[in-house]
């Protein structure tokens, strides 16, 4: 995943490499020392170098310019560097990179009466990732993402935009969930991970999901809760590890995507379901990840994108194409993200990252700082799309929860 963006990043010209490593300090011991041929050197010398030594010595002479050069002096941050240090392995970095991006495509709607069922679990290998990733069913659900991804384009958070009745009602449903936080304290406990509240809160959650179902489906489809309600229950982490990862925020995702198949949502919504669904959900899970201090499910630790999301940052680069001053270094200026992280999702993302983790931003979020050194947003935009196709959709640990019925289908 480091990879993918290293090759989006510009060359590195020589002079800046020597100001990133410094030269290599000579080992003193690597020449023999000169003798005086009149004054012998002690026979009780240890070490060339030794200050007990009576014979003469020879030094390398001092450096007499600083390795520091006056374009990145130690305090200044640049965020444009070298790759971080000894990235993990990835053996299809290659493969990302050359892979296609992916297409919008339009949701492929179903005709009533529909047979709806119980959604399972299929994936569980390899191969299994496989035959999902070539299937009609991923690529529609993978195009959804893309088609929201382009509703946003160039948008602001606060823009208006058609909001349907429907996205209303589900925009309070996400405003509920949120009030519960507060009716639910977290709970006094040494663990400092996993407060067991949250597994209250989760439960209040699974046993009112069909009446907050039935606030946006039609008389006609309230058969259709046997298989969005696994869904739509999974979508906010797991009560008994008391975690939250990409896995659960693809699942919402496929949520809004059953609801488009059948008919709920239409294309016309795509832009408020972003940026007033969508945006109330990552309020809603940041919530839950600081009162219940959830743990990232499946984290790749600091060579992640993040410890919890994916999609904001594929929506909030969106956001941000062609903008005449913000340019993907511009995370590095606090300035901007204090006045427009409310605007735009990958600024606010990136100031609650800054906010939850301590430290230099380039050591806690390489990818993120390397990402920075990308150009303009709409590489930003294409290269996350293409890596959330590879580590998140073709990752065998988090598709292997994921759920197949009859709007999405196991082929």
């Amino acid at each position: 995943m480091h990879q993918l963006f290293l090759s989006f990043l510009p060359a590195v010209p020589d002079s800046l490499h020597s100001c990133i490593k410094m030269e290599k300090p000579q080992d003193h011991n690597d020449q023999e020392p000169s003798k005086s041929p009149t004054t012998p050197a002690s026979p009780t010398c240890a070490s060339s170098t030794s200050v007990k030594c009576t014979g003469s010595t020879s030094f390398h002479p001092p450096p007499t310019q600083s390795p520091w050069s006056e374009i990145s002096p130690p305090s200044t941050y640049r965020p444009i560097r070298s790759p971080a240090i000894n990235p993990p392995p990835n053996k299809n970095s290659q493969a990302i990179m050359l892979a296609p991006v992916p297409q919008s495509q339009k949701v492929f709607t179903i005709s009533l009466p529909h047979p709806f069922q119980s959604p399972s679990k299929k994936i569980h290998s390899p191969d299994d990732i496989r035959q999902f990733i070539n299937s009609d069913s991923s690529k529609n659900f993978l195009g959804f993402i893309v088609s929201l991804s382009e509703s946003i384009r160039s948008h602001k958070t606060s823009d208006s935009f058609h909001e349907s009745t429907t996205l209303k009602k589900i925009v309070s449903i996400i405003e509920t969930l949120i009030q519960w936080t507060e009716e639910i304290p977290p709970a006094q406990q040494s663990s400092r991970y996993g407060n067991i509240s949250y597994r209250t809160w989760h439960n209040r959650l699974v046993e009112n999901s069909e009446s907050l179902m039935l606030q946006i489906l039609p008389e006609l489809l309230k058969s259709s809760m046997v298989e969005i309600v696994p869904y739509f229950t999974d979508s906010f982490g797991n009560s008994s590890r008391i975690d939250y990862g990409t896995g659960h925020e693809t699942n919402f995702a496929a949520w809004l995507y059953c609801l488009a198949r059948m008919g709920v949502i239409e294309e016309v919504d795509y832009q408020a379901l972003v940026s007033r669904v969508f945006v109330n959900y990552i309020e809603l899970m940041r919530k839950l990840q600081l009162v219940y201090n959830l743990e990232p499910a499946g984290s790749h630790g600091v060579w992640g994108l993040d410890d919890y999301h994916f999609l904001p940052f594929i929506f909030g680069s969106s956001q941000l194409i062609n903008h005449k001053f913000m340019k993907p270094k511009s995370i590095h200026n606090e300035d901007i993200l204090e006045n427009f992280s409310n605007e735009y999702m990958y600024l606010s993302c990136i100031v609650f990252i800054k906010k939850v983790k301590k430290g230099l931003f380039a050591e806690h979020s390489p990818l993120l700082d390397d990402i920075s050194g990308v150009p303009n947003w709409n590489k930003v935009n294409s290269g996350l799309l293409k890596m959330y196709r590879a580590e998140v959709l073709e990752k065998v640990p988090i598709m292997q929860h994921f759920l197949f019925g009859s709007l999405i289908q196991w082929e």
